[in-house]
């Protein structure tokens, strides 16, 4: 990796503070740290991973622990969808990170591309949906065989790209016809698994790089608490107009990436 450079300490600073916001305003954002340690910085994917991955260990914790104050974790609907996510996650996670060790740089960049498209493209689907009213006219929770394969799938993804669960978990909840605060809440107890899981795995390779974990790490907690609040108090139409364009953009930049 390259010397560090005030340029890098800030621009890591901030891929982690706007995808600490994503994480609990929208649920896409965990991904940003992935894209700012890929974009930005010489390391491998297995560090890049590795080091994305051991973020969303506090970042899972806090999120949980808002969505319990605010109360859409302590519903009954919504305990059992997080319980099933957390537990496929235990399985899901390490078949990601043995997956990662195959991956080339270039490959890397083509699947990262490839996942920030289909997460921009279900932001996209669920605002389309809640424009004509079909997610908030039905809530319902699918059944926990739908939960335990979305689980598992997601918690394999995450741990190929070191993000965390609610960048695909809340987006595909959603438009199966979870409420957002509450498909928001139930990714939080998963994305802390998928971290701790994932992590362990990376640092077993010896693929972390803790100082760059904390340079994102920290103002991704910050952007934690404010996605918290955006999500509570503020419509986030304009946000996720945002976001689908800027993923977009990213996807096409990180897919021609070497």
């Amino acid at each position: 990796m390259s010397g560090t450079t005030i340029p890098l300490l800030v621009g890591l600073g901030l891929f982690g503070l706007v995808g600490g916001v994503g994480i609990t305003a929208i649920g896409p954002g965990g991904v940003l740290p992935t894209i700012g340690l890929f974009a930005l910085t010489g390391l491998s994917p297995a560090q890049v991973a590795g080091t994305a991955i051991v973020t969303h260990i506090a970042t899972g914790a806090l999120g949980s622990a808002a969505y319990t104050r605010s109360g859409q974790l302590r519903e009954s609907a919504t305990r059992p969808t997080a319980v099933t996510l957390a537990v496929t996650a235990l399985v899901g996670t390490p078949a990601g990170v043995l997956i990662n060790s195959m991956v080339s740089k270039g490959a890397f960049g083509v699947i990262l591309g490839l996942f920030v498209a289909v997460v921009a493209a279900l932001v996209w689907w669920r605002e389309c949906r809640e424009r004509r009213g079909r997610v908030a006219a039905s809530p319902t929770h699918p059944p926990m065989t739908v939960v335990t394969v979305l689980g598992l799938g997601v918690a394999t993804a995450a741990g190929i790209v070191g993000i965390g669960g609610p960048m695909l978990t809340v987006p595909l909840l959603v438009a199966l016809g979870i409420p957002v605060l509450e498909a928001l809440a139930a990714a939080q107890p998963q994305s802390v698994v998928i971290a701790s899981i994932g992590t362990l795995g990376y640092v077993a390779h010896g693929t972390v790089n803790w100082r760059l974990a904390a340079l994102v790490g920290t103002p991704e907690l910050a952007g934690v608490l404010l996605g918290w609040k955006i999500a509570r108090v503020l419509p986030t139409r304009r946000l996720k107009g945002a976001l689908i364009l800027t993923l977009l953009a990213l996807a096409s930049y990180l897919a021609l990436h070497s």
